[in-house]
C-alpha cells in the first residue's frame, strides 16, 4: 500500500497568509499603523517563533494591558478564521486518492490548534488519518511520529513499508530531514527559497503543493532499489496510467529519482532547477478521476475518526 505524507501548515494550508491576515485585522483593532505588518511576520519566523514571544513583543510594543491569556485567545481565534485550503490542494488530494495512495496529515505543533485547522478546512474528510505532536508525544524529524502517522493511515510500518512512503512539507529541518532519517522520499516545497542545508536533500522539489503531488504520481513507479521485483512494478503500473499519460505527452516530466539509502552531494545542482513542471498533473488535469477511496464513508464515520485521532 502506497502512503502520501504531508505537513499541515505552509503545505497543505497556507498559514503564512493567514496570520497576515489576523496581523492586518489586530492592527486595525487597535488603530495601530498598518505598515507594521511586516514587523509582525518578521517576529512570526512562519510559526516557528514561540507565540509568547511574538504576542509578548507585541504587547511591550504598543504598550497594551492585555492578558497573554486574552491575546493568545484573539489570535487563535483570528488565524484559524482566516485559513481555508485552497481549491487546487483539495483537487491534488482528491487526484491521489483516486489514483490509489493512502493520505496522512503530520505536523508539529499543539493538538487544539492544529485539529481546529484540520476540522475547519475539511481536511478530514479527504486524507485517512493524521498525527499531532503535542498528543502523540513525538515532535518532526523523529522517525517514530511518522510510523505513529502510517499506523493511523491504516499502513503498518513494518517490512518494505517506507519504500512506498513519501513525505510533502516546507521545512526542511522536520519534514526532509525526518524523512531522511526515516528512510523516506520525500518533496520540499520550496515557495521560492533556495536548498541551504548541506548534511540531506529532499528526493524531489516543488513550487507548491498541486506540483509535488504531480511529481509524486508520476514516480510512483520508478525503480527503488531493491524495494519491488521488475514484475512487482509491471503489475502496478496502472495505478498510474493517466499519470504516465501525461509524463508521455510532455505536459510533465519524470522524476529522477536517486536510490533509497543513497547521499545526496550537498554540492549537486539544487532539485528545483531539475523537474519540469508538473502542477496541471492534480490541479485539473486528474481533477475528474473517479471518486476517491473513502468517498464512501459517512459523515458519522469522518467525524468519530476526527474527534478519536
Amino acid at each position: 500500500m502506497s502512503l502520501l505524507l504531508f505537513d499541515l501548515d505552509n503545505t497543505l494550508l497556507p498559514r503564512d497568509a493567514a496570520y497576515r491576515a489576523w496581523a492586518q485585522d489586530f492592527l486595525a483593532e487597535h488603530r495601530l499603523p498598518t505598515t507594521d505588518i511586516d514587523w509582525f511576520s518578521t517576529m512570526d519566523g512562519s510559526g516557528y517563533v514561540p507565540r509568547s514571544t511574538v504576542l509578548g513583543a507585541a504587547k511591550r510594543r504598543y504598550g497594551l494591558d492585555h492578558s497573554m491569556d486574552l491575546l493568545l485567545a484573539h489570535y487563535r481565534r483570528g488565524i484559524n478564521s482566516h485559513i481555508a485550503c485552497p481549491d487546487s490542494h483539495i483537487q491534488a488530494l482528491r487526484a491521489a486518492r483516486a489514483a490509489g495512495w493512502t493520505l496522512g496529515i503530520v505536523s508539529n505543533g499543539g493538538t487544539r490548534p492544529q485539529l481546529e485547522k484540520i476540522r475547519r478546512t475539511g481536511l478530514g474528510a479527504l486524507v485517512d488519518g493524521w498525527v499531532i505532536s503535542e498528543e502523540a508525544g513525538c515532535v518532526k524529524p523523529d522517525p517514530l511520529i511518522f510510523e505513529i502517522a502510517a499506523k493511523r493511515c491504516g499502513v503498518p510500518p513494518v517490512l518494505d513499508w517506507t519504500a512506498h512512503t513519501w513525505m510533502v512539507g516546507d521545512h526542511a529541518p522536520a519534514d526532509i530531514a525526518g524523512a531522511e532519517a526515516t528512510g523516506l522520499r520525500s518533496v520540499w516545497l520550496h515557495h521560492g527559497r533556495p536548498w541551504s542545508e548541506q548534511g540531506y536533500r529532499p528526493t524531489v522539489s516543488a513550487r507548491g503543493l498541486p506540483e509535488a503531488v504531480g511529481l509524486v504520481l508520476s514516480a510512483r513507479n520508478a525503480p527503488t532499489a531493491g524495494s519491488r521485483t521488475p514484475a512487482a512494478r509491471a503489475a502496478a503500473a496502472p495505478v498510474t496510467a493517466d499519470a504516465a499519460a501525461l509524463v508521455g505527452a510532455g505536459v510533465a516530466k519524470p522524476a529522477r529519482l536517486r536510490p533509497r539509502g543513497a547521499r545526496f552531494d550537498p554540492a549537486a545542482t539544487p532539485p528545483a532547477e531539475q523537474f519540469g513542471t508538473v502542477a496541471r498533473i492534480a490541479a485539473g488535469v486528474l481533477a475528474g478521476a473517479p471518486g476517491s477511496p473513502g468517498a464512501s464513508r459517512s459523515p458519522e464515520h469522518r467525524a468519530a475518526r476526527l474527534d478519536t485521532a
